[in-house]
């Protein structure tokens, strides 16, 4: 992407009504564009970073053994009724009437329509259990739309809905995503910490919020240090493994984690007071187990072993996908702009031309730029230096490659990176193999 033809509209001022520092920036860094209250355009680097995000959540989905799917945007009403939401939501459910007076509704979520889609193909206790996922776009009427994607009315998120056979099954299934999400944040950049949380108008009895650190979280957080150093990621437990898994959820949860709504004093207080941490935090997931409460409404029953009958126990588990692009420069930005992890970032690099027109550095920009591809965006504007700088700050690009005439007549590159602020002048083929290297 050469700069001189893109559509990255960058703004120098801060717009009056962004609040916090995600909004602002995605703002300023062109992301997103409003285009009205709570709802965003998602402009060409705003929608590389969604999609990044969106890649990762499917990826680890897909790991943890769920399948898929892609629904609708517009439910039907008697769906709802069926479950008993339809007339208990409030006001954020947006209803619709078509031109045949058949009354719709724009989801918020997706229990009701899943469990009618499984209910019309599962014929016994034999094709559970199974997990049903898609990323699909939301809509919630917000009484007071602020933040920007943080709480929006219109959103991007990931729900799964498993199925399974027996508590015992769906308690699996549940812990299967606990892991899932702890892998998924992690390879995001961000520290989650898992929160036992409220199950609200979704029902149940067991429930996980997971939280990222940010000054301008919704809640207060108190947490065990524990969380901030255990790889999620290159743990060897296998989503597969029902003893494994197991003996890991209860060795995560026994570390004490709250929200301040859930906050125990007394627990608190035995942790030592080395590992205790404080602060704001953001909810960038949600999973729920809610055993019958969906299936026995929308009449899901199945033939079981030796001639019973079983209702399948479910469970829904949710990320914000777009809330999780405000959730990340929230958690990683300073005075300049953004600072994108390297999994997340629109492009892995700027190429820098302090120069434009110097035969050397041209040449020098062009051959670094065609051998990163896709991975760099090329500034090859006629603006002054200090503006390719600040605007370079400001987009987040993990890697800025600086190349002048100086650097160009002696074959180095300037290469910086924005997270520590580092500068080291190396060759061409040392910058190529760094920035490819993240």
């Amino acid at each position: 992407m050469r700069l001189s033809r893109a559509f990255l509209p960058t703004l120098k001022e801060t717009p009056a009504e962004a609040q916090i520092a995600s909004h602002r920036l995605m703002l300023r860094a062109g992301l997103v564009r409003q285009t009205s209250a709570g709802i965003y355009a998602w402009l060409p680097a705003g929608l590389r970073v969604l999609r990044r995000v969106e890649q990762i959540v499917r990826e680890e989905q897909d790991r943890a053994g769920a399948q898929e799917i892609l629904m609708p945007t517009i439910q039907s009403a008697e769906l709802w009724r069926q479950s008993g939401r339809y007339d208990d939501y409030g006001k954020e459910m947006l209803r619709i009437t078509d031109r045949h007076e058949r009354e719709m509704l724009f989801g918020p979520t997706n229990e009701e329509m899943v469990t009618d889609i499984f209910k019309s193909y599962a014929k016994s206790y034999r094709d559970l259990p199974r997990n049903l996922y898609h990323i699909q776009w939301k809509f919630r009427d917000e009484v007071r739309p602020r933040f920007g994607v943080m709480r929006g009315r219109e959103f991007l998120m990931k729900d799964a809905y498993s199925f399974d056979a027996t508590a015992v099954g769906a308690r699996h299934s549940y812990r299967q995503m606990f892991l899932a999400y702890l892998r998924t944040f992690q390879r995001m950049g961000l520290t989650a910490v898992p929160m036992r949380a409220d199950t609200g108008p979704i029902g149940g009895d067991l429930s996980h919020e997971f939280i990222i650190l940010a000054e301008t979280g919704e809640s207060g957080v108190f947490y065990d240090a524990t969380y901030e150093t255990t790889d999620w990621a290159g743990t060897s437990v296998s989503t597969d493994d029902v003893a494994g898994l197991e003996a890991f959820f209860n060795g995560v949860t026994s570390s004490y984690a709250a929200t301040d709504e859930m906050h125990d004093e007394a627990a608190w207080a035995a942790v030592p007071a080395e590992r205790r941490r404080e602060g704001r935090g953001i909810e960038v997931g949600h999973i729920f187990y809610f055993g019958t409460k969906y299936s026995a409404a929308m009449g899901l029953s199945l033939p079981g072993p030796e001639g019973t009958t079983i209702t399948p126990e479910m469970g829904s588990y949710g990320i914000g996908v777009s809330r999780l692009v405000g959730a990340l420069i929230e958690a990683n930005h300073d005075e300049a702009g953004i600072k994108w992890p390297d999994s997340v970032a629109p492009w892995a690099a700027a190429v820098l031309n302090l120069r434009q027109g110097d035969a050397a550095t041209d040449a020098m920009c062009e051959d670094i730029y065609a051998r990163l591809g896709d991975a760099a965006v090329y500034d090859d504007r006629g603006s002054r230096a200090g503006e390719k700088f600040a605007d370079a700050d400001l987009m987040g690009f993990p890697w800025q490659a600086i190349i002048g005439p100086r650097g160009a007549a002696a074959g180095r590159v300037e290469l910086k990176r924005r997270a520590t602020g580092e500068r080291a002048e190396v060759s061409l083929e040392d910058a190529i193999a760094r920035i490819r290297g993240g």
